[in-house]
């Protein structure tokens, strides 16, 4: 069975991890340039003064940008997420949005880049923010590219 865009969106959303805490995928573009995920902020979710736990909107920043670029590069790359950043901004309460973004130009870039087996590090940017707006926390990921060694060396 082929990996959709939105079967992923909703497996990911039923994975356990993601399930439990609160986190649902809503969607990811049919070119693998963008997807939107939610925090619900809940009984398991927030901590001690009852805003969203700041480990909760880590988890729910942590593979997107790597598997945004993981589908537009294709098969013949290593795509890791290596580490992430992030800045708490105001309390986050109710359900909070991340949207992350990687272009089609800007994977191309990447593609070019790693070409021959050469290591791209790469930092990637978003905001999560409240249903009114309001930026709650910004995130910074970083992710590793690599074209596999098997690629580089048929190319000898």
């Amino acid at each position: 069975m082929r990996i959709t865009p939105r079967r992923l969106a909703w497996g990911m959303s039923l994975w356990l991890p993601n399930l439990c805490s609160g986190i649902r995928v809503r969607s990811f573009s049919s070119d693998w340039t963008v997807a939107v995920v939610e925090l619900h902020v809940n009984l398991l979710t927030r901590n001690y003064v009852k805003t969203a736990f700041g480990g909760s909107m880590s988890a729910m920043t942590d593979p997107y940008f790597f598997m945004l670029v993981m589908h537009q590069l294709g098969r013949d790359y290593v795509v890791w997420d290596t580490r992430g950043e992030i800045e708490f901004v105001n309390p986050g309460r109710g359900v909070l949005t991340a949207r992350f973004e990687v272009p089609r130009e800007r994977a191309d870039d990447i593609r070019r880049r790693a070409e021959g087996g050469a290591k791209v590090l790469e930092w990637f940017d978003t905001v999560i923010t409240d249903r009114s707006g309001d930026v709650v926390a910004r995130v910074r990921r970083e992710v590793y590219i690599r074209e596999k060694r098997r690629v580089t060396d048929s190319r000898a």
